[in-house]
């Protein structure tokens, strides 16, 4: 009953946080929507751009900011745009956005209807490019479903022959190997004691063990392991799920500045590259020139013939300076939202001709964050009046990555209505949750999606 009670206090609590600063987003949000108004009359006369051959896009992830991105992008590009989402998030404020033309929801990926559900709303919408915005789980559904939608419409994602080999950190970085490419020395494992057995005093390096399958919580558990520290996590191994139906991989802990990107390829050709600084809980992006990282992108893409929207962390070790590609994830990156000012990212996804290809974040874009994380942060920070500058500093300098002032409405109602909704719901579900990631437009929860 405490426990129940928690949580009913921590969600109604939480709801009571976000009301109290409903006013003042809804004067921003108003203010924007005048000015936007005012600025759509004042353009009135002038002749809308449109493209030659307007097409109907069908972006799914609808709850995440990556895909309100994407909807931006294409409306701007004059094309029609359908957003999707599973029916447990038909709350996402994303559906309020004038980029969007049309919103639905579908059965969750993997579900037995799913497939056939997806392609009857491709069929009954007409349709011509479906951009999947994916969970771990739900991009490799979409990919098997790939062979029964692409006579029907095009398919900017990677096919089912490729996808397990990405998402699999071991297999990635054999491939890597192969074409010459530097990754990290891995090894497969499928029983804890090879993980014990395993000659560390041989290595110079320290190791960790991550789940190739995808992990929302364990992910961020990086313990190193030596011949010094074996002994002592010995209990901690033994006590993680895996098993040759769940393997999970040893791999060099190199030590650095990681890196984090985003991707889109066409038949091996990099159309859209971005590049940022990375760190645990990815809520920043700023866009940096890494000509070894994007080469290092290209040589991959081209050697594999890609297709669709590929993901890569590297890391460039302190010891030898040199970059190292640590893992694939085949989908869309939430550093997409570092273009938000780039005018031809439509065109790239497309396959039209762009006057630079990959096309880039803008060189004058601020970097993007979600204000609520930033207030947090900034709370969290109050005992250093150093950190309190540095945090505000981070606020003046960037921009939130879902408000825009042409489309001001899904800022508010992510705040005001998604994610209260979300709250309300598990204040009857008694789940709990971690946090919540405006990002994503979900509560994290143990064993959640």
């Amino acid at each position: 009953m405490l426990k129940q009670a928690a949580i009913v206090v921590k969600n109604l609590a939480t709801v009571g946080l976000l009301t109290a600063a409903l006013p003042v987003n809804g004067a921003v949000v108003l203010t924007a929507m005048c000015w936007s108004a005012v600025r759509k009359l004042s353009h009135s006369s002038k002749p809308s751009a449109a493209p030659l051959h307007r097409k109907s896009i069908l972006i799914s992830g609808g709850k995440m900011s990556k895909a309100l991105q994407l909807a931006r992008f294409f409306h701007a590009a004059g094309h029609r745009v359908v957003l999707v989402e599973s029916h447990a998030y038909w709350l996402t404020g994303h559906r309020f956005s004038r980029a969007v033309d049309k919103f639905c929801t579908l059965p969750k990926a993997g579900a037995a209807d799913y497939e056939s559900a997806l392609l009857a709303l491709i069929k009954q919408e007409q349709i011509d490019v479906y951009v999947p915005v994916c969970s771990p789980v739900a991009s490799l559904h979409d990919s098997h479903a790939m062979p029964a939608l692409s006579p029907h419409c095009e398919v900017i994602h990677v096919g089912p022959e490729k996808i397990m080999q990405l998402d699999d950190k071991y297999q990635f970085a054999k491939a890597a190997q192969v074409m010459g490419l530097a990754v990290p020395k891995s090894f497969l494992i499928v029983d804890a004691e090879q993980v014990i057995n395993f000659d560390f005093s041989r290595e110079t390096r320290p190791y960790i063990l991550k789940s190739i399958q995808y992990d929302s919580v364990r992910r961020l558990d990086l313990r190193k392991l030596t011949a010094q520290t074996l002994d002592a996590a010995a209990g901690f191994v033994r006590s993680l799920p895996i098993s040759a139906s769940n393997p999970w991989i040893l791999q060099e802990f190199i030590r650095g500045q990681e890196y984090c990107t985003h991707g889109t390829f066409r038949n091996g050709e990099l159309r859209v590259h971005g590049c940022c600084e990375s760190s645990a809980f990815q809520i920043n992006y700023a866009h940096i020139e890494r000509a070894d990282i994007e080469s290092w992108v290209k040589q991959f893409g081209a050697g594999l013939a890609l297709t669709g929207q590929a993901s890569f962390d590297f890391i460039q070790a302190q010891d030898d300076g040199k970059m190292y590609a640590i893992e694939c994830n085949p989908r869309t990156h939430s550093a997409i939202t570092m273009f938000y000012d780039s005018g031809a990212v439509a065109d790239a996804y497309l396959g039209q001709p762009v006057a630079q290809s990959p096309v880039r974040p803008s060189p004058h874009s601020r970097p993007t964050y979600w204000i609520y994380h930033e207030l947090w942060r900034l709370m969290s920070s109050c005992t250093s009046l150093a950190a309190v500058r540095a945090r505000l500093k981070v606020i003046a300098a960037g921009k939130d990555a879902v408000f825009d002032w042409f489309d001001p409405l899904p800022f508010f109602m992510l705040h005001h209505w998604h994610i209260p909704l979300l709250l309300l719901r598990d204040v009857r579900e008694q789940r709990g949750w971690l946090k919540i990631d405006f990002n994503i437009g979900k509560l994290v929860q143990l064993g959640g999606d």
